[in-house]
């Protein structure tokens, strides 16, 4: 149950079983209704939420990141010369709607429900202050970064917000423990699940109101290692990135860490919502009517330049990249410079601090004219990006080799 994939199967069938609570088939009906559309069409809301969303409060430059609606995707050329961490000015944003801003002196973290055997518990900003911290290094990646590549390299249609790679980064968030304060707050054995919601604005779709983001975890894996943060980077955590404090639920989709943490259910039965029955889910042809849920995040591997960037012809050309897995460390990257016939083993370059990613490099003399790079990361469990990633009708998880183009001038 600590498991994001068999923990999903077991609460959908619960779900389409009728044992549900948070999320009923009704609401699944009107839903349906309102947005006219079927079950599996539904999930395309992923990428274009339908209520007025406000701007992001960070600035955000061309050179630093693409604007994609609500959402900014980091430009990998933004990483060439940056250490291990993702700064904060260039760290992506996934909003469902826009970023409120929260008076860290009047917030408050409400854990309720019928787990928690001394009733309510309100924790304000200073108390969390007052817990033993924790730090933890880990990546944060939206379920459909590198989207955009099964349309444009693979041929095939989806729906949602078109990612390139940029969906994802690698901070050091500081905080407390998840399992302190559900101690603290008298978990109790009957405890099943906990449902973390964000206080960004409700999301609606079709014209129902699904009320705030919120998606569950079993309280396994809540005991095992999320961080419940505010702080990312050494500094305090910006609006943008879930300000004044954010669930951090390490090698899960990114979904699952809830932005803006308002509140935390504690039920001593199953828990749903619409973003675990019917968002992040695999539809399409092959999978089952009702979606098939997520396993882990898969590899991947990103160049540290521009996609169609020059470099110079004839001269020495230092490659840099980062490849990740939510399945380990990286064992190895190899890469190529003449669209897949060659391949050669890249350099790792530095450590891999909490195995969130690893970075490497390759030396190349390019000829003048067009030339395609790839990069394959095998992570430790034997996981390797393959060429051609399962195709889903939302574009989740995608993990093949990208075709990187650049010129040589």
């Amino acid at each position: 149950m600590m498991d994001e994939a068999s923990y999903d199967l077991r609460r959908l069938r619960q779900w389409l079983d009728g044992r549900a609570r948070g999320f009923s088939r009704r609401d699944l009906l009107k839903l349906t209704a309102a947005a006219g559309v079927g079950t599996a069409t539904i999930a395309t809301v992923d990428g274009t939420p339908a209520a007025a969303a406000g701007p992001i409060v960070k600035p955000l430059p061309p050179e630093l990141f693409t604007v994609l609606g609500t959402n900014a995707e980091m430009r990998w050329s933004a990483m060439a010369g940056q250490g291990y961490l993702v700064p904060i000015d260039r760290f992506f944003v996934r909003n469902h709607t826009s970023t409120p801003i929260i008076d860290p002196d009047t917030w408050r973290l409400h854990l309720t429900g019928a787990g928690l055997t001394r009733g309510p518990v309100d924790y304000s900003y200073r108390d969390l202050r007052r817990l033993p911290a924790h730090t933890v290094t880990a990546a944060v990646e939206c379920a459909g970064n590198g989207r955009s590549f099964f349309t444009t390299q693979q041929g095939r249609t989806v729906s949602g917000t078109a990612w390139q790679l940029g969906a994802v980064g690698v901070a050091r968030w500081r905080g407390v423990r998840l399992s302190t304060l559900l101690r603290h707050a008298g978990l109790g054995g009957n405890a099943v699940d906990v449902m973390p919601a964000g206080l960004d604005p409700n999301y609606v779709t079709g014209g129902v109101d699904l009320g705030p983001v919120r998606r569950p975890l079993p309280v396994r894996k809540a005991l095992r290692d999320v961080l419940v943060a505010y702080e990312m980077n050494g500094e305090a955590l910006p609006a943008d990135h879930g300000g004044p404090v954010r669930l951090i639920v390490p090698h899960w989709i990114g979904i699952a860490s809830i932005k803006w943490l308002g509140s935390i259910e504690v039920a001593d039965e199953p828990l749903f919502s619409p973003w675990n029955t019917q968002f992040y889910r695999l539809f399409g042809p092959g999978f089952p009517a009702e979606g098939q849920p997520f396993d882990r995040q898969v590899v991947k591997s990103a160049f540290e330049l521009d996609r169609g960037a020059q470099v110079v012809a004839g001269r020495h050309t230092r490659l840099r990249g980062r490849s990740w897995s939510a399945g380990g460390a990286i064992r190895h990257v190899d890469v190529s410079t003449d669209g897949g016939t060659n391949w050669r083993r890249a350099r790792p370059v530095g450590g891999s601090e909490g195995a969130a990613w690893q970075r490497w490099e390759v030396d190349w003399r390019p000829t003048a004219g067009e030339h395609e790079l790839l990069a394959r990361a095998t992570d430790r469990r034997g996981n390797t990006q393959p060429d051609v990633a399962v195709h889903n009708t939302l574009g989740y998880l995608f993990d093949a080799v990208v075709r990187h183009p650049v010129v040589a001038v």
